[in-house]
This record gives C-alpha cells, structure tokens and sequence, in this order.
C-alpha cells in the first residue's frame, strides 16, 4: 500500500512539473508556431500559478485575439491592467480591440498610454502595436494607412532595440504588406543576420519570394525553416500556398500542386492543435484553391464543433453555393450577415449572398441589389457581378433591363469594354417595339454602338456597323420615302467582309443582309434595276435564304407586276 502510495504521488509530482515548468517562453512559442489551443492552456496555468504577472495575462488576451474572440480578448487585458495599472502590453492589446472595431479613437488613445508606460530600451510595446496594425487586415488586404502606422511603431521599436530579431520580422511584413520588397528584404535579412536560427525570419523571406513569383527560391526557404525545427507548422502552411499560387500562375503544373498544397496544409494542421481557428485558416485555403467540395466537409464538422465562431457559417454559404446547395447557402449565409460584427462583413460576402437569393429563385430582385452592392464595395469585381445581372435579365428576355445594366457597367468601369457597348447597343435596340415605341432607345443604342466604332478606328467590328446599320434603318422611314441613313453602314458592312470573308453563318447572313439593303435601296430610291438585280444576286449567293433576295427574285419571276421588296426584318424580332 505505502509503495502504490509512494508511486501515484511521484505521478503526480511529474503531473505538476509538466504543466508547472511550462514558461511564457514555451508559450510564445507555441503561438509563433500557431499552436494557440496548446499556448492557450500554457497562459491559462500561468495566471493561475502567477496572477499578478500582467505579461502572462496580455499573451493570453493576444491568443484570444488572433482567434477573433474579441470579447474575451478585451476582458483578458483589463484584467491585465487591473493586476498592473501601468501595464503597457496590456494597453497595447486594449488598442488592439479598439482596432478590431474600427475605434481608431480608442486604439490611438491607448497606443499612447502604453508608450508613455513603455520603459526607454523596452521594444515589445512597439512591437505589438505594429502587429495589431497588421491584425486588422480585410480579406488580406491592408489599407496603406494601418501599414504605415505599423511602419512607424515598428521603425520606433527598431531604434529602441535595433537587435530585437522579432521587431524587423514584423517590419518586413509590414513593408511588404504595401510591396515595398526591397526595405522588406532588408528587414528580414537584417533579422536573420541577429537570429539566423529564426523560422519566422526565414518563413517571411520565403513569402516575399513568392510575391515576385520567383517559386523555387520561396521553397528553399522554407525547406530553412522546417530544418531549423521540424515541427514548425506556418512553414508548410506558407508552402502550400505557394503551391497554390504556383498553380494559379502555370496551368501545366496546376493540377499537380494544388493536391501538394493540399497535402502541406494537412501537414500544417498535423503540426498544430487542429484548433477551430486552425480549420477556418485551412477552410480560407480551400476557398482559394477552389476545392469547394472538402470545404463544405470542414464546414460541415466546424458547425457540430460546438465552435462559436460565425465565421463558419461564411464557409457553409460559399461551399453550399459552389455546389449548387443554394437553399442550404442561403440560409447559411443569412445567418453570417444575422451573426457576424458588421465590419467582419467582406465584399465577397455580398457576391455570394447575392448569387444565392438569385439562384434559390426566392428574391431575385433582392439577389440583383445585393451583387450591385457588391460592386460598390469592391470596385475589381464590377465587370464580374454586372455581367451575372446581366445573365439574369437576358435569361427573362428582359432587354431593357439587359440593356441599361450593360450602360451602367460601361459607366463604373473604367477602361474600354467593346464588347459590352456593342451589347448595350444591340440590346437598346431590340428594346425598341410596337409596345415600347421610345426613341429615346434608339439613340441610346446608336450612342452606344457609335462609342465602338470610334475606339476600334484601326481594328473596326463588323456587328457593330450592322447594328448601326439596323438602328438607322427604323429610322429612315418607308420604302417611297428612302433617306438613305442605314447606306454607309451597311457599305462599310460590305467593305469589311470583303477583305475578310465572314467565319460564322451568323456573319454571312448580316453580309447578305448588307447586300440586301443595297438592293432594295437602288431598286427604289435610285430606281436602277441593273444594280438592284446584282446586290439581290449577291446577297442571295452569300446567303441563299435572305428573304429579301428571294423575295426580289420572286417578284421577278412572277407573271403579275413586280411588288416591292420587303424592307430587311429588325433583327431580334419573330
């Protein structure tokens, strides 16, 4: 009995070392390393075996951070401060919740007090400040503002400590967060050349040589990395993707690098906690890699985690779209935008939501103002979201609708789109009727159509002086009364197709058409039969079922007196 005694509490005694001899320094690496579940436990017995060390309790706020537990995060560096009131770190990681919020009062304010607490030859303070800059990334995006206050803090932690490796790491990101390559090469070579055994260092350098493409150098290292310490997780992460920006860069390699990336990254989670956090990054590649498939398997399980991120449900709404689960996506997207803090909300979001109320077929009109609200908010991704409108309207055969989104994505972006003027025009066109009779459209669509020709001055576009040519022609009046507006662009219709024979039956009909017109102009406003008979035979050799040469021809051959030919059918019409 006394030995069995004796044994379970040697047991314990090792029990107690194992969570007792863990530092702040093993916890901090854990979270360079991206271990937050196993850093958290660390920091969680650190403040109970060391309440009033107020250090312990800012890494503890930190990890909450990065895992978008704002509130826990901010309750953690009070409690900091309660322990500490002029605990720098901890009003770091205050600022850093305001920034999260958008408060940028409240972080500046208490950015502030934790300098005026930071000791003269003590760099951590900036060091963190510049990395809660560099949190507050959308969608890995930096605006140039949060980059260069990270700059500033950095560049100050930097002259306070020029031998704090961790600071010129930071700095480095923070320059290239903004492409500035080479201060971000310095920085991190300044970093390797005090720590040369740092993964982070070599990690950062491995990235920078992926942004310049330069794949094969970005490998190498991070193959330094993961030699300088096996276990360390971020470098296989950042290998896979780089493989997944390899494959989006060379399309011969594509298929087999995204099954490597995939591959890395299930490395990276191996060398982690398999944390939810861990998951939703994981869940962030696939979106990229486009495996939308195992995304909604990952989404799938986060949601029974028991998690209570929202975040998941973002991922629940792209894959369930991806993979046409479009009431499954609707919902879950609806929960996102219920669940989420508003300025968690990303551009892309609103894609997304705005293709499922289209495509679940409950709010199509709704559908249409999200994706426009989309565009607004990522000006990039206009052409995109306004052409999928446009598919919607040409679908119903609404052309007016059709027409007028194809005007106002001409207006928002900013460079030449030709082809969408021509389908403005061509659309403006058929909008015109018996029914609508406004011709306001008309010009709308010849102001359109006239854009295209004069852009195109040196590679002119044979449809767009056919439609030209058909605008004009509703315009021109009867038969007895030919003005002759459609003439010269049909003339130039003819002038293209002949130096370059028409590919398409689609083209042959409209160069027919030209002919067509021709003759039909020549027999009644010229009155010359001789020239009326050789564009009718031309148009009906190019196409033998013009109607208007058959008809011409028909009424030549018929006993009774000639009855002129019918003028050329509006395209578009029954």
């Amino acid at each position: 009995m006394i030995s069995k005694i004796a044994k379970v509490a040697l047991a314990l005694v090792f029990i107690g070392s194992a969570v007792f001899g863990q530092s702040l320094a093993d916890a901090k690496k854990a979270i360079d390393a991206e271990q937050y579940q196993k850093a958290k436990g660390m920091l969680k017995n650190l403040t109970v075996t060391q309440p009033t060390n107020d250090e312990n309790i800012f890494y503890l706020g930190w990890v909450y951070l990065i895992q978008d537990y704002i509130d826990s995060a901010k309750t953690t560096f009070t409690k900091g401060i309660a322990v500490n009131p002029k605990s720098a770190l901890n009003y770091v990681g205050l600022g850093a919740v305001a920034l999260s919020g958008n408060d940028n009062t409240g972080a500046t304010s208490n950015f502030n007090q934790a300098i005026t607490n930071t000791g003269k030859k003590e760099s951590t303070p900036y060091l963190y400040i510049g990395k809660a800059y560099l949190l507050d990334a959308k969608d890995g995006k930096f605006p140039p503002a949060k980059a260069n206050a990270a700059i500033d803090a950095l560049t100050k932690g930097k002259a306070v400590n020029p031998k704090d490796a961790e600071v010129l790491v930071a700095l480095g990101n923070a320059y290239r967060s903004q492409l500035k390559s080479n201060d971000a090469y310095d920085a991190y070579q300044a970093a390797l050349a005090l720590d040369p055994k740092s993964p982070a260092a070599n990690v950062a350098t491995g990235v920078l040589w992926r942004y310049a493409d330069n794949f094969s150098d970005s490998e190498k290292q991070f193959q330094a990395a993961i030699a300088i310490d096996p276990n360390y997780g971020p470098a296989y992460r950042e290998l896979a993707e780089t493989d997944l920006t390899e494959a989006q860069t060379n399309i011969k390699v594509a298929s087999a690098k995204i099954k490597e990336g995939v591959e890395n990254y299930k490395k990276f989670l191996s060398l982690t906690d398999q944390s939810p956090e861990s998951l939703m990054r994981y869940a962030d590649f696939l979106v990229n890699a486009g495996d939308y498939v195992t995304l909604q398997e990952v989404a799938t399980n986060l949601s029974k985690s028991g998690t209570t991120n929202p975040r998941i449900y973002r991922y629940l709404g792209y894959a369930a779209y991806e993979n046409k689960d479009y009431p499954a996506g609707l919902t879950a997207m609806n929960t996102w935008f219920a669940k989420a803090q508003p300025n968690r909300i990303l551009p892309r979001d609103y894609g997304y939501l705005g293709r499922l109320q289209i495509a679940s077929g409950q709010d199509t009109a709704k559908g249409i103002e999200t994706l426009k609200k989309y565009a607004d908010l990522d000006t990039t991704q206009v052409q995109d979201a306004y052409t999928e409108i446009v598919n919607v309207y040409k679908k119903r055969k609404d052309y007016l609708n059709t027409a007028k989104t194809y005007e106002e994505m001409t207006t928002k972006v900013h460079k030449p789109l030709v082809t969408e003027h021509i389908y403005e025009g061509i659309y403006y066109y058929f909008s015109f009727s018996s029914k609508n009779p406004d011709s306001t459209l008309l010009i709308k669509a010849d102001s359109a159509l006239s854009y295209v020709q004069r852009v195109m001055v040196e590679k002119p576009v044979p449809t767009e002086y056919v439609y030209r040519a058909r605008v004009a022609s509703v315009r021109d009046g009867d038969l007895t009364n030919m003005k002759g507006l459609p003439k010269p662009y049909y003339e130039k219709v003819i002038e293209l197709y002949t130096a370059t024979a028409p590919s398409t039956e689609t083209n042959k009909k409209d160069f027919a058409e030209a002919y067509a017109y021709l003759g039909t102009y020549a027999q009644y406003h010229d009155k010359d039969d001789a020239k009326a008979m050789e564009y009718f035979t031309k148009a009906k050799e190019i196409d033998p079922n013009n109607k208007q040469a058959a008809y011409y021809f028909d009424s030549k051959n018929a006993p009774a007196a000639s009855t002129p030919a019918a003028r050329p059918k509006k395209a578009g019409t029954k």
